[in-house]
């Protein structure tokens, strides 16, 4: 699964470090954080400090560390109401007794605890202590009130401890902890884009990479699509808040977050599948798709073997995914793609009308920096007559880039046809 780093970019956390011997385990969260996008500023209490350094957080994260209420040089700059502003997220992590029971309490005699009443971000707090002292009833009743007061508990994990006991206490992984904070702002940014974004409640299919015709069961029909475009598209659309479904040829791309895939080889295999989510209900249709346009009449049971100079192999015409699905009853908004090596816009025209799209964009696969294996794409884009919208030239960018200006188009011309007469 591969999530889109944009969304995490601008967020900012606060990481505040207790006493106990997993503080060692928040460097490398630190870390973790960081290759996701945060940006990221350490508070230790200074119990902390007696298992690990300051200088050890600040290398990591880029920033001084944070480790005095009192500070009349942090006072100048970031001071603890600003700092309580600034951050998006509080967490805690490893959080000792102690500090739950601070902030259970209310108290406010050192840094973090006067963070915890002055911030309105979220907090978290991943509890890291001996088994015994997990059980405690006075811990349990601190948990229960921070649970009432909106505090997110993280539970600990179960096994050694570093005293020699076994049980809950364990702080959890940090790469754990990375991943629960990424998902939760993911699911943050998705409640905002499934009521706000571009295409906030369309159910969109993709079609994406290429497909594989077989000749025998060791040799096959294919084409240079990564499928990179596709894949880039569905997480652009997903972004705009659509529920996406993604029909992928064979590629060795991470699905994206929040899409559903559905992975198929053959032509034959998209079109059912492409044909079935048509059925079950379908907003629009983006078919990106390198479809092979010929299969095999018949693909030989075993593996053929090698006998003289020449092999003739008999070919039969693919169904046209794109067109078939245009032409149903129940018609999607439909959007093809046409690569092209040349006379780009004119074939491209010619498809619009030929296969009775809504919009297509085309590319030019000769060249080298925007061809189907380059990480960067450059198209033009056409409407159908009855959108009365002008071409759009996209220029040169990164194929996340393109896939949101695709978007836009595709919302364009939805609203366009949507405008009374």
């Amino acid at each position: 699964m591969s999530f889109d780093l944009s969304v995490t970019s601008s967020k900012k956390i606060i990481l505040a470090v207790t006493g106990g011997i997993a503080a060692y385990k928040s460097a490398i969260l630190v870390r973790r954080l960081k290759d996701f996008g945060f940006d990221v500023r350490v508070v230790m209490t200074r119990g902390a400090q007696a298992f690990i350094t300051p200088l050890t957080f600040q290398a990591l994260s880029g920033h001084p560390v944070h480790t005095e209420l009192l500070d009349a040089e942090a006072e100048s700059g970031m001071g603890h109401i600003e700092l309580a502003r600034w951050a998006d997220l509080l967490l805690v992590a490893p959080a000792s007794c102690d500090i739950l029971a601070k902030f259970a309490c209310g108290l406010a005699d050192d840094l973090l605890s006067t963070l915890y009443l002055a911030t309105n971000a979220p907090v978290w707090v991943a509890p890291a202590t001996n088994q015994q002292m997990w059980a405690a009833p006075a811990t349990q009743r601190n948990l229960k009130t921070l649970v009432e007061d909106g505090v997110h508990v993280i539970m600990p994990a179960s096994g050694s401890q570093a005293c020699g006991d076994v049980g809950l206490g364990r702080m959890p992984e940090p790469e754990d902890l990375a991943y629960q904070v990424m998902e939760y702002f993911h699911k943050q940014q998705r409640a905002i884009a499934e009521k706000f974004g571009l295409l906030a409640g369309k159910r969109v299919v993709i079609t994406a990479g290429p497909t594989r015709e077989a000749i025998d069961p060791v040799r096959y029909i294919s084409n240079h699509s990564t499928g990179k475009m596709g894949f880039a598209l569905a997480a652009a659309c997903y972004a705009a808040g659509a529920k996406v479904t993604l029909i992928s040829g064979p590629v060795s791309l991470d699905t994206p977050n929040g899409v559903k895939r559905l992975k198929v080889s053959s032509a034959i295999q998209m079109l059912d599948e492409s044909m079935q989510m048509l059925d079950k209900g379908c907003d629009i249709f983006i078919a990106t798709a390198a479809v092979a346009d010929y299969r095999v009449a018949e693909v030989a049971e075993h593996k053929i073997k090698k006998a003289g100079d020449e092999l003739a192999v008999s070919l039969i015409k693919n169904p046209d995914i794109v067109a078939t699905i245009a032409q149903q009853e129940k018609r999607p908004f439909m959007v093809g793609f046409a690569a092209e090596t040349r006379n780009i816009e004119e074939y491209a025209a010619g498809k619009l009308v030929a296969k009775k799209l809504d919009m297509i964009a085309c590319n030019d696969v000769s060249r080298a920096d925007i061809g189907f294996a380059s990480d960067e794409n450059a198209m033009i884009v056409f409407f159908a007559d009855q959108y009365h919208m002008e071409k759009r030239e996209l220029e040169k960018a990164s194929k996340q880039d393109i896939a949101q200006q695709l978007v836009e188009a595709i919302s364009d011309a939805i609203n366009q046809e949507q405008q009374p007469v």
